[in-house]
């Protein structure tokens, strides 16, 4: 049983020293080999990503992972019933040890994630690492950092960057189909909401002591609350606004196509601007009217009804002068993509949907098909070939780190609140250079114990 008394003896031993992939006697597996993977954090993202790898040939699942014994057990169980024998584990660090692995999928709570990731990369593991990738655009930076140092190979799970007729569109936009982009329009997405301290619940049975405490990981430690355990991404303290068109639950998606389609993956804007106050609100008016065959986001309208969190328009302008209005409504938005307005028209871009105002902009003869499998899977697959090959992912943790970051900023703009200043960015040092407040709010104090692998 690993106690909080030895899990955190552990962490200390590992910060002077992290067991190299050397030591560990990984190495990367052949093209026709099989990728030994193992599950970091077992709730229901993990879900969607293991059902998804169980119909994929060449991937093995050797191991699963959580603090939380139940969901160790449970996620057990559900791979014994699909014919999959696989390890238990409730510390990350000793499954690296004991199992040969080629990769770890991350999909914890977001609060936990670089902790984790940093220190499975720096112990030789290639990761695949759940959206938002980080819970702050420091924390952000120092992934990346890790990531090079050790030569992992990472991909975010923004799997747009995966989807054929995705990437097909934002080549149109960004090899110059409509022109010189003006602006591009996308959804107003809703921040996440402070947490108000809560009369102490019981700790839900199985865990092992200290459980709780593993999981809280850098944040201020709180007593037991379920809102807290199964609901963390909705407070400001866990998540940048992980729920349903929540800034990074669905911002990050929409974020990262903007950043795609510009073919701007590896900056970010120069200029943000909050255009008016944060008010609680509906995340739409759902208003009744007649969709448009061309509203891709149609499918996802009815998802949003009832969600109600801080809202307020954000503008951002590009290097390019191009303006992004962050200013949709999620009943009239494309809600998991953008729409892109130049000079010869505008493209839509949605998740495997796409629609123009110029049907011959999208009317080539080489637009793929939609998909015909998991919308994951080719990006899971993506992360399994690059392991064997090497080479850099569609969705790299550079890329991850500024689509990120644009959701950051959003909820920067709103913390600051300073409607009307146009706070000035530095893509290059991701810095304010008007704004030391919002400069305050770019990394957080950790929890003593939990601090980044160096």
């Amino acid at each position: 049983m690993i106690t909080r008394r030895t899990f955190l003896k552990t962490v200390a031993a590992s910060a002077p020293l992290i067991i190299s992939a050397d030591a560990l006697g990984a190495t990367s597996p052949g093209a026709n080999d099989v990728v030994n993977v193992a599950f970091i954090g077992l709730g229901g993202r993990c879900n969607d990503i293991a059902n998804a790898c169980l119909g994929m040939k060449g991937v093995r699942i050797a191991a699963v992972c959580d603090c939380f014994r139940p969901r160790v057990d449970s996620a057990l169980a559900h791979l014994e019933k699909n014919g999959v024998q696989a390890k238990g584990y409730t510390d990350f660090r000793e499954m690296i040890e004991k199992e040969k692995l080629d990769g770890v999928m991350v999909e914890t709570t977001t609060h936990a994630r670089a902790w984790i990731a940093c220190n499975a990369m720096a112990m030789g593991m290639d990761a695949y690492i759940e959206k938002p990738m980080c819970l702050t655009i420091a924390e952000g930076r120092h992934m990346v950092n890790v990531a090079r140092k050790y030569k992992r190979v990472t991909q975010v799970g923004t799997q747009q960057r995966s989807i054929a007729l995705n990437n097909w569109a934002s080549d149109l936009v960004k090899n110059g189909a409509l022109g010189k982009v003006k602006e591009v329009l996308a959804p107003n997405f809703m921040s996440p909401d402070p947490w108000k301290d809560q009369p102490a619940e019981p700790l839900p049975e199985g865990g092992a002591e200290g459980w709780w405490d593993i999981w809280t990981n850098q944040a201020v430690f709180r007593p037991y609350h379920s809102q807290l355990h199964r609901n963390w991404a909705q407070w400001w303290d866990y998540d940048g606004g992980g729920r349903c068109y929540g800034v990074t639950g669905w911002g990050t998606h929409s974020y990262d196509q903007i950043q795609r389609a510009l073919g701007t993956s590896e900056t970010g804007p120069v200029e943000v601007l909050l255009e008016e106050p944060v008010q609680i609100m509906p995340c739409g008016k759902f208003e009744k009217r007649a969709i448009s065959p061309d509203e891709t986001g149609a499918p996802y309208y009815g998802m949003v009804t009832n969600e109600v969190g801080p809202r307020a328009k954000v503008r951002m302008k590009m290097a390019s002068g191009t303006e992004l209005l962050l200013n949709m409504d999620g009943d009239f938005a494309p809600g998991l993509g953008a729409v892109f307005v130049g000079e010869k028209g505008r493209i839509e871009i949605n998740r495997d949907a796409i629609s123009s105002d110029n049907p011959e902009l999208i009317g080539g003869a080489d637009r793929p098909p939609k998909l015909s499998v998991n919308e994951t899977e080719p990006h899971i697959q993506n992360w399994l070939d690059c392991i064997k090959s090497r080479g850099r992912c569609n969705a790299d943790i550079e890329y991850g780190q500024r689509s990120s970051s644009l959701c950051y900023l959003v909820n920067i703009a709103r913390e600051v609140g300073q409607v009307g200043k146009t706070l000035k960015w530095d893509p290059e040092n991701e810095r304010f250079t008007n704004c030391d407040e919002g400069n305050a709010l770019l990394s957080r104090p950790r929890r003593e114990g939990w601090e980044l692998p160096a």
